[in-house]
């Protein structure tokens, strides 16, 4: 009896392989439409009728490259991400996640884990001026490309930091970078999910037209201008003061309300009754630009014992107050409130004395008062405003006084204010929601999510993605010892950690302030990284299939990416007759890649799966730790366990 070796069907050997999931669901709804295991794209277009388009000329959006960089999306990635400890914070706790590397690659990496689990995307892409970097993708080997692209220089020594327009290709360079990336993305939202993008000029007419593609026209949520800047004297013939955010849904009709809860102060309520502190209305009673309806004219009797009525043709014989008129012609105005609102909270009415009061008193002569009502705070605390289309309050300069104030000299960054602002609109009100960052600069959005965390308490987690991009020397955060982009990410994290902690002691307790540090890498696995087709008998070639200067915590998070799971799941380590066993999920997996394994470690994982009783259970091994016959006797232990699914790397 043997176990079955993961790479037999090459189940580690790369990230979701996305099209062959598409296509399976195809084969699921148009099961008519395959032969030989092939598609016939003749009976596809004979089921679908009229929704193919035919005709040589319709509207659609492209550049040179575009097939590609469509098919780049849907090709996986043979990398894997190694877990740096010594630049984590609260590694054991955390729930947060700093991924450095190629953000193309780690979306690839991340499509199993964390598929439809992301609640909101905010990203900042290089907005293509020809000064921002701009990814130099290449196809045919992205782990490669990025060991390149982390020197700034390809393998003939070309720098690879910039795109100009005298590269021909000027737009199309930057969606073929922008595109993959998207389309990746996309399958992390949840169906309620929105990815929020800052863009320049430049792109944003292409950058709306890429997300109407990927997204869907219908799931377009707006075009947001935003001021950036407001000293600027610079330009040609306006000074440029704005860029802009565009707003995407995952399934708009799965999308809740946006807004933000009213902003109120406590001098604003100066009153009070038996209801709790109170305003009066800016807004009178009566509104002459309501239309006349017959439920909504009747008199109001005022503190001296005249009535009250909007003006209008029609009065009642009798004179009461509440006495309800039907209005008889357009010239007969109404109040606010229908009788019955009237009757039931006349009580929160304010009667004040008016020398202009547009209102009527019983005799048809102009009234001596105006009406407004109140308004209490507690409704004010739950009232949500919606959101304007256009954002003021969150410059630049912001963005660089804010690590400046961290001791980071540092400019171009995003304030966190508006990633925290994005945050608050979606109105998310549900604990542990994901906020994804894969441009992520100098954390601006990390920042954003721990400030917001310790003012509402409802614990998002985030993920940040960023390239190592080289600092010029010539840059302050350079002098400072700053190397890298993700060097300077990084370090804000931890100030701004320290920042809010000392800010919040109270909670400090409660707050996640930490987060686990991954690099891109290639795979721990010998042979994974070169042509895929070649994977299975570079395996079998080998005695030790894992790499000399890779450690079994490397191994241990690659198989974690492979097999879908969650990168800040807790996982518990027990040395278990010499050899180190990791307990993932509360049982849900243990992986044991020592060598010299015998049948009693297999017993000991068995009890302690009995003593964890997960729902599942699976036990992954290094093929070359044990000999054919402990193999046999590891097996049938963990069998009488109740662990059926047993394999080996």
């Amino acid at each position: 009896m043997s176990i079955e070796r993961i790479t037999k069907d090459n189940e580690l050997a790369q990230s979701k392989d996305l099209i062959a999931e598409n296509i399976s669901k195809l084969k699921e709804l148009f099961p008519e439409a395959f032969a030989e295991g092939k598609i016939d794209f003749t009976v596809l277009r004979d089921v679908l009728g009229d929704e193919v388009e035919n005709e040589e000329e319709y509207y659609r959006f492209t550049w040179a490259g575009k097939a590609q960089a469509r098919r780049e999306a849907h090709k996986p990635s043979t990398g894997t991400l190694r877990p740096c400890k010594e630049e984590s914070v609260d590694w054991d706790t955390t729930q947060n996640l700093y991924i450095e590397g190629d953000n193309l690659e780690v979306l690839k990496l991340l499509q199993k884990s964390y598929a439809n689990k992301v609640k909101m995307i905010y990203i900042d892409p290089p907005y293509n001026t020809g000064n921002d970097f701009v990814y130099a993708d290449n196809y045919t080997d992205n782990i490669k490309n990025y060991q390149e692209l982390t020197g700034q220089i390809d393998n003939l020594g070309n720098r690879l930091s910039t795109n100009t327009e005298s590269d021909g290709r000027y737009h199309s360079n930057w969606l073929n970078m922008i595109y993959p990336r998207l389309r990746l993305a996309r399958n992390l939202l949840k169906e309620d999910g929105v990815i929020f993008i800052s863009i320049g000029e430049d792109e944003v007419s292409s950058l709306q037209k890429v997300g109407n593609e990927i997204f869907g026209e219908q799931n377009f949520i707006s075009l947001i201008p935003r001021i950036a800047k407001r000293t600027s004297n610079k330009g040609t013939y306006f000074k440029p003061t704005k860029d802009y955010i565009l707003a995407f849904a995952r399934n708009i009709s799965k999308l809740g309300q946006f807004g933000t809860l009213k902003e109120v102060e406590d001098s604003d309520y100066p009153n009070q009754d038996e209801k709790g502190f109170y305003r009066k209305n800016g807004a009178s009673l009566y509104q002459p630009s309501l239309d006349s309806r017959p439920n909504q004219r009747y008199f109001i009797e005022a503190p001296d014992g005249t009535f009250l009525i909007p003006p209008g043709d029609t009065f009642p014989e009798i004179v009461k107050d509440g006495s309800l008129i039907k209005p008889s012609s357009n010239n007969d105005k109404v109040w606010r409130w229908s009788r019955d609102t009237y009757l039931e909270r006349k009580s929160e009415l304010i009667f004040t004395q008016s020398t202009q009061s547009p209102l009527l008193d019983e005799n048809r002569k102009q009234a001596k008062w105006n009406i407004y009502d109140k308004v209490y705070k507690h409704n004010d605390l739950e009232k949500i405003m919606l959101p304007e289309d256009v954002i003021y309050d969150h410059l630049n300069s912001h963005g660089t006084k804010e690590l400046n104030k961290l001791g980071i000299n540092f400019s171009f960054s995003k304030p966190s204010g508006l990633v925290k602002y994005l945050m608050q609109v979606i109105m998310e009100k549900e604990k542990n929601t994901i906020i994804l960052d894969f441009f992520s600069g100098s954390g601006t959005t990390a920042d954003a999510v721990m400030q917001l965390n310790a003012e509402d308490n409802l614990e998002r987690k985030y993920i940040q993605v960023q390239l190592p991009e080289l600092i010029d020397e010539k840059n302050e955060a350079f002098i400072d010892g700053f190397r890298t982009i993700a060097e300077i990410g990084k370090e804000r994290i931890r100030r701004a950690a320290k920042t809010i902690e000392s800010q919040n002691k109270l909670m400090a307790g409660n707050l996640d302030l930490g987060f686990r540090v991954f690099k891109l890498d290639s795979s721990n696995i010998k042979g994974w990284s070169g042509n895929p087709d070649d994977i299975t008998s570079s395996l079998f070639d080998s005695q030790d299939n894992l790499k000399e200067d890779r450690t079994e915590e490397d191994v241990l998070f690659e198989i974690l990416l492979k097999y879908g799971l969650d990168l800040t799941l807790p996982i518990e380590e027990k040395t278990i007759e010499g050899k180190r066993v990791f307990n993932v999920g509360q049982g849900a997996l243990f992986i044991c890649l020592g060598d010299g394994i015998t049948s009693k470690v297999a017993e000991a994982i068995g009890a302690w799966k009995e003593q964890l009783n997960p729902e599942t259970c699976r036990v992954i091994f290094k093929d070359s730790g044990f000999t054919d016959v402990e193999k046999t006797n590891s097996v049938q232990t963990l069998k009488r366990f109740g662990i059926h699914e047993i394999k080996s790397i």
